[in-house]
């Protein structure tokens, strides 16, 4: 192969690996919010094991790190003392700071409505949900 040739491959691979690395610095849309959650104590309860508690950690993208996530199964398989104190049956399961619980997946938006948290809308959702609400104020 020519030198420029391999010269040429090795510049794309590293314009490619500092790009990647450049993107996982970037915050997340919802880092915010997840911290938010954790400061208002709305606590999720999930285990390893729950594929439902994969997505609702997956609606948070990257920013799943901030959630303020306790986890309910040991290595074992057996129940983690946090969560037996809690009396966590199902999962996932969120606890809230007014000792309210809801089970199941909630999106973002609902856990920002219940927490009184912001909700980080780009204009373009603005602008959406409000033609939403408008539309439906009409009918």
């Amino acid at each position: 192969m020519n030198k420029k040739i391999i010269f040429g491959i090795i510049l794309a691979i590293g314009i490619l690996i500092f790009g990647l690395i450049k993107l996982e610095q970037m915050p997340g849309k919802y880092d915010n919010l997840a911290s938010c959650l954790a400061e208002k104590e709305a606590f999720f309860y999930g285990s390893f094991k729950c594929p439902a508690c994969q997505k609702q950690k997956a609606l948070f993208g990257k920013s799943k790190k901030y959630l303020p996530y306790v986890e309910c199964t040991n290595l074992d398989g057996t129940p983690t003392e946090a969560c037996e104190q809690a009396n966590i049956e199902r999962y996932p399961t969120w606890i809230f700071q007014d000792e309210s619980v809801l089970v199941g997946i909630k999106t973002p938006l609902e856990l920002a409505e219940i927490t009184g948290c912001e909700f980080p809308f780009t204009e373009e959702e603005k602008a959406s949900i409000e033609t939403l609400i408008e539309d439906t104020n009409e009918n």
